[in-house]
């Protein structure tokens, strides 16, 4: 049976980084999607959902920004 390569502290780190930014995605559509219900269902005022539409849309920059920054990391290896 092969040994397996060590995982360095920096792949640690990577690895973690990028599950966070796994899950702020998943999360972020899906508490979403609950608040555009929500506010369709309760009758809540544009104004939040445009609130909410700007809460998701930030969350997915930064995780897609930790993930373009974890993808150069990767490769400068």
């Amino acid at each position: 049976m092969p040994q397996r390569k060590p995982i360095s502290e920096r792949d640690r780190r990577l690895v973690r980084q990028i599950r966070i930014a796994a899950i702020v995605m998943a999360a972020t559509m899906i508490l979403w999607m609950g608040a555009q219900y929500l506010g369709g269902q309760l009758g809540w005022p544009i104004r939040f959902a445009f609130l909410f539409d700007l809460a998701a849309f930030a969350a997915l920059v930064w995780a897609l920004v930790v993930t373009y920054w974890v993808w150069k990391e990767r490769r400068s290896q």
